[in-house]
């Protein structure tokens, strides 16, 4: 690691960039609770165009929070490009990866009745319940049946 000498003009400005990323990571996070409360409060009016839109917009704002955090308190912003392609690739293909995965069992849901006709079948269709012929079984006290079998059915 290298020595870094610091005076009082980088010490104010290293104070004054952390204050204006707190104040720009605040009203983000207002905003996004802002707009959240908003569809809250509006969930039966609003159309599913404008809720769509809104979650849209969360998300940009989230992704820009991130941004911030990783550049600033991870201090990336800083450091080389090599460096900050180590994290940010296997950070995205992560991402990638949980999404895929997410695509694929929404996918598996929805088509796991097509391609077996007998699931398909046990599915769908319904099946008249069988009619129980006879006294129906007595019920000691552990909860086990017994069966009282009588004289003539005995060999």
């Amino acid at each position: 690691m290298g020595h870094h000498n610091y005076n009082a003009e980088t010490y104010a400005a290293a104070k004054k960039e952390i204050w204006k990323i707190t104040w720009i990571l605040s009203i983000l996070t207002l905003i996004e609770l802002a707009l959240g409360y908003w569809m809250y409060l509006s969930n039966d009016t609003m159309s599913s165009t404008m809720v769509l839109f809104l979650k849209g917009t969360i998300l940009i704002l989230m992704m820009a929070k991130a941004f911030y955090i990783v550049a600033y308190f991870m201090h990336l912003k800083h450091e080389i490009k090599n460096m900050i392609m180590t994290i940010v690739v296997p950070l995205l293909l992560f991402v990638w990866f949980i999404i895929s995965f997410l695509y694929e069992g929404n996918s598996y849901k929805n088509l796991r009745n097509t391609y077996d006709k007998h699931l398909q079948e046990q599915t769908t269709i319904k099946v008249e319940e069988k009619v129980h012929h006879g006294a129906a079984p007595a019920h000691d006290k552990k909860g086990t049946e017994t069966h009282e079998i009588k004289a003539e059915e005995k060999h």
